[in-house]
């Protein structure tokens, strides 16, 4: 058995935002930042555009950029975390700068980007590896304090709550309690019963539940499964957004490449593989639309065309500008025989970002007591019914920060869990055949994408509940018999994750930001979140 002060369970921008504010504050605080493969690897990695903040008060105000993450949001925002996070923003984003993260410059000022959605522009990158750099930055910074450990290659299996002290919880018990959590160690495959007296959440996202993404194979959605079953409030989990434009490759790749939505921001063309526009036919806004308007555009062009995907032209760019803003993406094209300069890109929506998960308040607290979330996996209510581009990275800065404030205010009077058992794996073995794990991994990825993606209907959503009954009832007996293992979890959470996405929609009846089921095509204005 572990103790700590704090666990931090992931290590991205959110999460490691929080570790070092905390680990700085309170030198005499040991803080555990637990991540289920290495420090390097996160959601926040693979952002490509930037981080979304008003930085050029000539052109830009906190208005404007409030007002645009409001119509993203499609009137489901709470508008005053918005305002919180648009306000607060800058003031993190250049904590991130004195901690040593770079971002593009042109003539001595910052080089700010421009995405769909955005009025202004606002994005502050690093080439087309924005996420690379703060978390390089990030990780640098970390390893300063002392009191800040990194435990790598653990896997959280189950918040600890009154549950493990032999207590009925159930969603209506008041006062549910985190008092930490089992952990896999994936190298040895002992658990171990790590206590806590806070508990951070910041796993990231899920992408992994479909069958094509631009999330990397960690996004299995384990924080939100994990509070999920702990009896922990959910929210607006139908809200999936599917960016439009990965890279379209007939070898399939896990993750998907992604074409950066700041490539239509610097001038690129949504066309047909014929090379006609066909955007300005859904917004007024054309290629620059947000994106739940840009992915259903291209999800239905290829529906009504009978073809694989979609183009970007970017033949008529500057190449040595390009080039210079974008190298990642010249490469990967180049790589597969296509020249951006002259060639279209084959794009094709790919699941991206969840916008709903852990409901939290407006300092992170959760509905259970002593545990908050923060980025992917909570919802704070900025999103609403679909993320206004690059507004991710500056949620996790933001609300990492207010974590830490609150967390310093009262952990002074938090005391350990007493009692805790540790992890009982009796009658468990190992399992005879991994088939079973790697098959409904694979059917589970189909029912969401067939069933569960960009377009739904009240069939497809029956049917998806009908076949995830299924795989959920084989799984929790494999569960139940077999010894414990990465995959296994991971397998049990997405298919919490696709369970709650697939009654979230079925309750939803309208269609509205992310959400379009064709069975209720318009708004109905008295519907709000869905909680689960």
């Amino acid at each position: 058995m572990k103790k700590v002060d704090v666990l931090v369970i992931g290590s991205g921008v959110a999460g490691l935002t929080f570790a070092i504010k905390m680990a700085e504050k309170h030198p005499d605080r040991q803080i555990c930042v637990l991540t289920k493969t290495n420090k390097e690897e996160s959601n926040t990695r693979y952002a490509q555009g930037g981080v979304a903040a008003v930085w050029n008060f000539d052109t830009d105000s906190h208005e404007k950029h409030i007002e645009d993450t409001l119509d993203a949001g499609d009137g489901l925002c709470d508008t005053d975390v918005v305002d919180i996070v648009v306000k607060e923003g800058p003031v993190r984003v250049e904590e991130l700068i004195e901690w040593g993260t770079r971002f593009d410059k042109k003539n001595e000022n910052y080089d700010l980007g421009r995405e769909g959605g955005h009025s202004e522009n606002r994005i502050l990158h690093y080439k087309d590896l924005t996420g690379w750099e703060i978390q390089r930055a990030l990780n640098e910074k970390a390893k300063s304090y002392p009191n800040l450990e990194y435990i790598e290659h653990y896997f959280a299996i189950d918040l600890i709550t009154q549950h493990h002290l032999g207590r009925w919880v159930t969603r209506l018990t008041p006062n549910i309690e985190c008092y930490g959590a089992y952990a896999l160690d994936t190298d040895t495959h002992e658990i171990e019963t790590i206590l806590a007296k806070v508990t951070v959440l910041a796993t990231g996202g899920a992408g992994q539940v479909y069958k094509t993404t631009t999330n990397p194979s960690i996004a299995t959605g384990d924080g939100m499964a994990m509070v999920y079953r702990a009896k922990g409030r959910m929210e607006n989990m139908e809200f999936v957004q599917f960016h439009p434009t990965s890279l379209f490759n007939p070898a399939i790749e896990n993750p998907a490449f992604l074409v950066s939505e700041a490539v239509r921001g610097f001038g690129a063309i949504l066309k047909t593989p014929e090379g006609k526009e066909f955007m300005q036919k859904y917004d007024p806004r054309k290629s620059l639309a947000p994106r739940d308007i840009v992915a259903r555009a291209i999800d239905n062009e290829m529906k009504m065309r009978g073809q694989d995907y979609m183009c970007l032209d970017c033949s008529h760019l500057d190449k040595d500008a390009f080039i210079g803003h974008f190298p990642t993406i010249y490469d990967k094209c180049k790589s597969l025989g296509i020249d951006p300069m002259k060639d279209l890109i084959p794009v094709v929506p790919a699941a991206h970002y969840i916008c709903g998960g852990v409901k939290t308040d407006q300092v992170g607290q959760t509905s259970m007591l002593n545990l908050y979330a923060c980025g992917e996996c909570s919802c704070t209510g900025l999103h609403g019914a679909n993320r206004l581009a690059s507004n991710s990275l500056l949620e996790g800065l933001v609300f990492g920060h207010r974590i830490y404030e609150e967390v310093s205010q009262k952990i002074e009077g938090i005391d350990y869990a007493e009692g805790i058992p540790n992890w009982d794996a009796t009658g468990t073995t190992d399992p005879k055949e991994m088939v079973l794990i790697t098959q409904s991994m694979k059917e589970l990825k189909e029912i969401m994408s067939s069933y569960v993606g960009i377009v739904r209907t009240n069939v497809r959503l029956k049917r998806a509940f009908d076949r995830l009954h299924i795989l959920y009832k084989e799984t929790e007996e494999l569960y139940s018999n077999t010894t414990i293992s990465p995959q296994l979890c991971e397998l049990r959470n997405l298919i919490t994750i696709a369970y709650m996405i697939t009654r979230s929609a079925a309750t939803r009846r309208e269609s509205r930001g992310l959400h379009y089921n064709t069975d209720y095509p318009e708004q109905q204005p008295f519907l709000e979140m869905t909680l689960i």
